[in-house]
């Protein structure tokens, strides 16, 4: 079908094809927008009886409520200026949030999920403080089914998705308490997988690791970026996650001979000594890196992974241990001198296969829930634009 053909059913709009019966209409035609009440920071707190919402959403109690139903909210100024929530039963607007309040026959989930499609963030007024000027959201444009059953079902219809993402979002922070509270008792001893016993040695783990940091060639030289060898820097590591087999950025032979970056080979454990403190991944190739980063390679008495895991469990408590500056950093001496207890290669590997195996479990389901997001967006392109109809 060419683009000048009118499918059967449709109409030609400014805003595109829409079925027949649905309206091309402004968005002051199906709802009106205010912003909520100031309050202080003072009433809010965190057992009052009525939610308080903000422009991100929930932002505390507090003892009265400005309004009672279901209602769309408009994050009005800040960062999530645009953003949109949604809130029902008694709860106070804050100053930060726009209430959309549907008018008759429209359905305020189905509003509320055309609200989010419009990325309203495109028209915040420039300023210090960006921010949303209600005058002119509500003359912008949307397509709107004209029989309420019909914003019903799309709204159910993706509201039982939002229950599927919810479902699984639960069961990846429970998924990840588990591994925490596993990572706490397996890496410590408190907890014996069956078969092992005896005790654990204390090392230092300068006496049972190598280790060296990485360079930086000069960024002006562009002769000596977009080369052939993998060079690993914070991001890549924040980024990437346990395992890093792609970086950002690549080095030349020319970049890598002028620089004091050293190759690494695939299983070196990486650790970032400056900005994201702590950080620690697994290198799944050859690379070298950044100044930022220590590579770390285990001698015989230590399994890499089981390493990666011990480092990673030390990461809330090593913020603490970098030389304050204008910002924490370790060096190479500070994570030599650190001392951990060590079991028996055999019972360092069998730990490091229990917690990968969780990983995987992990990965699985932010997989699943990432593939889900992707249906959802789909799902919305089609639904909220009457491209697929439901009857």
């Amino acid at each position: 079908m060419s683009g000048d053909q009118i499918k059967p059913g449709y109409k030609r709009t400014e805003l595109g094809m829409i079925p027949e019966d649905w309206l091309a209409v402004n968005l002051n035609a199906v709802c009106t927008m205010k912003s909520g009440e100031g309050i202080t920071a003072e009433r809010i707190d965190d057992f009052s009886a009525y939610p308080c919402y903000g422009g991100n959403g929930l932002r505390g109690y507090t003892s009265r409520y400005t309004h009672d139903g279901r209602f769309a909210l408009i994050g009005r100024q800040g960062a999530l200026c645009g953003n949109v929530n949604s809130a029902q039963g008694k709860f106070y607007a804050s100053e930060h949030a726009v209430v959309v309040t549907p008018k008759a026959g429209i359905d305020i989930t189905f509003l509320t999920y055309a609200l989010g499609r419009m990325r309203l963030n495109r028209y915040t007024e420039s300023s210090a403080q960006p921010g949303l000027s209600v005058s002119k959201v509500l003359a912008l444009r949307l397509s709107v089914p004209g029989n309420e059953l019909e914003q019903r079902t799309i709204a159910d219809t993706l509201s039982s998705v939002d229950a599927v993402l919810a479902k699984l979002d639960q069961l990846i922070a429970k998924k990840r308490d588990l591994k925490q509270a596993a990572m706490q008792q397996l890496l410590t001893g408190q907890t014996r997988l069956p078969g092992f016993s005896g005790e654990w040695e204390v090392k230092r783990l300068g006496d049972v690791a190598d280790m060296g940091s990485g360079g930086t060639p000069l960024s002006s030289v562009a002769a000596y970026y977009d080369g052939d060898i993998p060079w690993v820097s914070i991001s890549d590591m924040t980024k990437g996650g346990k395992v890093i087999e792609f970086t950002e950025r690549n080095l030349t032979e020319l970049g890598f001979a002028n620089s004091a970056a050293q190759m690494f080979p695939a299983g070196t454990v990486l650790y970032a000594m400056y900005a994201s403190l702590g950080e620690c991944s697994i290198a799944g190739i050859p690379l070298c890196t950044s100044q930022a980063i220590l590579g770390i390679r285990p001698r015989d008495k230590l399994h890499g992974e089981f390493l990666f895991y011990y480092l990673t469990s030390l990461k809330a408590t090593v913020k603490n241990l970098g030389q304050q500056g204008t910002q924490a950093n370790l060096n190479k001496g500070m994570v030599q001198n650190f001392r951990l207890s060590l079991p028996t290669v055999e019972e360092q590997t069998a730990i490091a296969t229990v917690l990968s195996e969780m990983d995987a479990e992990l990965a699985a389901l932010e997989d699943r829930r990432d593939k889900t997001r992707a249906i959802k967006q789909g799902m919305m392109q089609e639904l909220l634009t009457g491209r697929i109809r439901l009857r």
